[in-house]
């Protein structure tokens, strides 16, 4: 067995010591940044979340309880219990199924209606469906974009299974090298305005924070980021972090897809649809000007289908020896603070992207504190 196999069965034991026998755990996998156990009745586990909380505490990690698929309710009855359960006060608008995270996501005009007092209704959910219902509120345009992304997803879902292990094996392989320097290479976006990109590397890992264009740019070693410095090696590559969708900032990620980068794409929520849009949109107008683009739509599907999005404050495991969280920046919609937490706090990095300290008619003020 290998060293990374003996530890996933060593925190697989420290799990199943203090999960209740009767919750029927059938196995515990890597998720991504996070660990998915699987159980026959998810609804112990979340009636009684102070043991999930123990754990997460004694093993550090971030951990999401999920129903074992050979007991989910089809598709069609899940809908029909959910529609039954939830008052029509609620107004749901649509409801959609991940079938990768055993997810059914929930959009409501009024989702406090679909949560219930005390979240009543969403373990009744639970209970009767065996789905973890996440919800969202309708947005007054619904958006076609989304809708695409969910849609692949669920036809891609074995495969974004696939992916969510090999990224959670390579996140939690045991450290090979001491805690030591960090060492920041520009790459872009240094003196210039466009084609953001910064390589922060330790001695245990490689992320990449931004991975933007210069739209104004035909010299392709001014338009580009200079992925040919010696540094970079896209096969080392732990984590791509994308601060905010604006092209200087993720206008060159689908390049890195199309040449054989298999691991995460972490941002906020937003970020990850706006970036998918403004992407498909620099590749319309390329054609329509007759100009090669660097990468086709195939390659902004493979950047979907590896992108983690992320909750503002949320901490989570990206390499064996760093932590990222997200702090609002004010920039836009969905912009970020990327904080760095390298080698238990030896090192802690703050990469702003773009942001506003003002408190403007949509967004509120940038982050200043950091915990």
């Amino acid at each position: 067995m290998t060293s990374n196999g003996k530890d996933q069965v060593d925190i697989s034991q420290h799990i199943l010591e203090k999960i209740p026998p009767e919750a029927e755990v059938t196995r515990i996998e890597y998720e991504g940044p996070a660990l998915a156990v699987y159980t026959k009745k998810p609804e112990i586990l979340v009636e009684q979340s102070f043991v999930i909380a123990e754990i997460v505490k004694l093993i550090r990690k971030r951990i999401v309880v999920r129903s074992d698929p050979s007991i989910r309710a089809k598709e069609r009855e899940t809908e029909r219990i959910i529609k039954e359960v939830v008052s029509e006060e609620a107004e749901i608008t649509n409801i959609n199924f991940d079938p990768s995270l055993g997810e059914v996501i929930i959009e409501a005009k009024k989702p406090g209606v679909v949560i219930g007092k005390n979240g009543a209704i969403l373990q009744e959910i639970i209970r009767k469906t065996r789905w973890r219902p996440r919800i969202l509120r309708s947005p007054p345009i619904p958006s076609k974009i989304i809708a695409h992304m969910r849609h692949f997803l669920y036809s891609e879902s074995k495969e974004r299974e696939r992916i969510l292990r090999a990224i959670g094996e390579r996140i939690f392989r045991p450290s090979t090298h001491e805690v030591g320097d960090v060492r920041l290479t520009a790459l872009g976006g240094f003196r210039q305005v466009g084609r953001s990109a910064i390589l922060v590397q330790t001695r245990e890992s490689n992320v990449l924070l931004d991975c933007g264009i210069n739209p104004g740019a035909t010299d392709p070693t001014v338009a580009f980021p200079r992925l040919d410095t010696p540094q970079f090696e896209l096969d080392d590559l732990d984590a791509v972090v994308i601060s905010h969708a604006h092209l200087d900032h993720c206008g060159f990620l689908p390049f890195l897809f199309k040449y054989g980068y298999d691991g995460p794409v972490y941002c906020s929520a937003p970020t990850s649809s706006l970036m998918t849009l403004l992407q498909l949109d620099y590749l319309d107008v390329a054609n329509k000007q007759g100009v090669m683009p660097p990468y086709g739509q195939k390659d902004v599907r493979d950047t979907v289908m590896h992108t983690i999005p992320l909750r503002y404050g949320s901490v989570t495991d990206i390499a064996p020896d760093i932590r990222l969280t997200l702090h609002n920046s004010g920039h836009i919609l969905g912009s970020s603070l990327v904080h760095l937490h390298i080698g238990e706090g030896l090192h802690n990095l703050v990469y702003t992207g773009d942001y506003k300290y003002g408190k403007s008619m949509l967004l509120e003020p940038a982050v200043s504190m950091f915990p």
